[in-house]
């Protein structure tokens, strides 16, 4: 399971068997979400995590959309 990144108690990871469209899996506090990234934007596909926190984990996907990006084709081809 390849972790991307971790900020503001977020884990954000890929599993190892994606598929496509690009997107991301966040865990915080054992609680997971999942972000699509189209067009440097992430948009909530899943989420356990609170109001707040689903807002806080796009906006974090969002400012590392780039990275996800690169890190999905660099991984998953």
């Amino acid at each position: 399971m390849p972790k991307i990144f971790e900020a503001d108690g977020f884990s954000f990871f890929f599993y190892m068997n994606e598929h496509e469209p690009v997107h991301v899996h966040v865990r915080k506090q054992g609680k997971l979400a999942k972000f699509e990234i189209v067009n440097g934007t992430a948009r909530p596909i899943f989420g356990k995590l609170s109001n707040a926190d689903m807002a806080k984990a796009g906006e974090l996907a969002t400012e590392n959309s780039v990275l996800i990006v690169s890190k999905w084709f660099e991984i998953f081809g």
